[in-house]
């Protein structure tokens, strides 16, 4: 099983609100769950008017299809965030994970010590774009 990660900024202009920032994040999100069954969320700057980090993922078998939807999902939104006329998509980061490079999560009796496969994710994409970012320096 693969998992295909991207994380991507979407500037905001003009925003005067939060809830003008949520019109703009929820319709990107609406639409590629619609149309691509991507999981999506928005990941940092959640208090920020003019600026959305948001995480998606889509699970697989073959890396090149997930690679060529990374592909279709960044088109989308960019695509959505312009037909807003106020936002525009920033800095791009995907990844394509292989399972077996995930830590197994044994279920635990005690769930204070056990990361949901979420968190796992979550962390190990952030660590991987941290890791990207360290090399391109």
């Amino acid at each position: 099983m693969l998992v295909g990660l991207l994380q991507c900024s979407v500037h905001i202009h003009d925003a005067q609100s939060l809830k003008d920032k949520r019109r703009v994040v929820l319709a990107i999100k609406d639409r590629l769950h619609r149309d691509h069954q991507a999981a999506v969320a928005e990941v940092a700057h959640q208090e920020t008017l003019n600026m959305a980090r948001l995480g998606l993922a889509i699970v697989g078998s073959d890396g090149k299809h997930l690679a060529q939807m990374l592909d279709r999902l960044t088109d989308k939104i960019r695509a959505v965030a312009s037909s807003h006329g106020e936002a525009e998509l920033g800095e791009t980061t995907r990844r394509i994970v292989h399972m077996d490079d995930l830590p197994d999560v044994s279920e635990r009796s005690d769930a204070s010590d056990t990361r949901t496969l979420a968190d796992e994710l979550a962390a190990r994409a952030e660590e991987a774009f941290d890791d990207e970012d360290d090399a391109r320096r």
